[in-house]
């Protein structure tokens, strides 16, 4: 299996305010939008999150224009960041995905599901009822005629090597995932359930939905790392960022 990070964008954010509280507070930062290949053994491709909508591009402002949360958060796209050419660069299309794993319906994180009609999406069932609901989750997103969901519960092997990890309190019933790598060793996917280090190192966890039930989650990813010596690839750390490897180098 091979483990590819793609680049989606990204977004300038006042940092302790969106992601770190109390860390940063008032200093505008850039911070990725990713998502995940993961190419199966028996050549199954399975995109974990499809980014943020390509309107970005030409209209950064189209998701949050004339709400609270516009003046902390701008999305920054270049055509190159749209997921379709992403994926171009390895030579697929959005016809080529066979699934699709959504961590949660954040509109920077279900952007285009619309592009996967041919797939088949997972997302935890009780977030997915939840999601419907709250203005929070665009529904323009995910909500969409045509579209496939597998709605799972808990922490099932969604594939051989690939374990989803329920982590609330970024949202409910969010979930990372645990991936299995032959030569890398074992990865976590922490989504928004870790934003940054800063998270962990100065206990910042206001800026999440929950945050003391983020902060227990977050706890749970730890235990796991240290138990599947793990390594933990955060949500939107512009500092790690530059370490990972994205395409065209992967994890296998």
């Amino acid at each position: 299996m091979k483990l590819y990070i793609l680049f989606l964008g990204e977004a300038c954010i006042d940092k302790g305010a969106v992601i770190s509280p109390g860390v940063d507070d008032g200093r505008r930062v850039h911070i990725p939008i990713p998502a995940y290949l993961l190419q199966l053994d028996d050549g199954t491709n399975v995109l974990v999150d499809t980014g943020m909508h390509r309107k970005h591009i030409d209209d950064p402002e189209y998701t949050f224009r004339g709400q609270e949360v516009a003046k902390v958060l701008l999305p920054c796209m270049r055509p190159e960041d749209s997921l379709v050419r992403r994926l171009a660069e390895l030579d697929l299309s959005p016809q080529d995905i066979h699934y699709v794993i959504n961590t949660h319906l954040h509109f920077d994180h279900a952007g285009n599901n619309e592009l996967f009609k041919d797939a088949t999406i997972y997302v935890q069932r009780q977030h997915f009822e939840a999601a419907r609901e709250l203005p929070a989750f665009p529904n323009e997103y995910f909500d969409i005629p045509g579209l496939k969901y597998e709605l799972i519960d808990g922490e099932p092997e969604l594939f051989p090597g690939v374990k989803a990890i329920l982590t609330p309190g970024h949202a409910p019933w969010h979930q990372s995932l645990l991936v299995s790598l032959k030569n890398d060793g074992n990865i976590l996917l922490c989504s928004d359930a870790i934003y940054c280090q800063d998270n962990l190192d100065h206990e910042a966890w206001g800026g999440q939905a929950e945050p003391e039930v983020a902060r227990e989650s977050a706890q749970k990813l730890l235990q796991i790392a240290d138990e599947k010596d793990a390594f933990m690839v955060y949500g939107h750390d512009p500092d790690q960022w530059r370490r990972l490897r994205k395409v065209p180098a992967y994890y296998a």
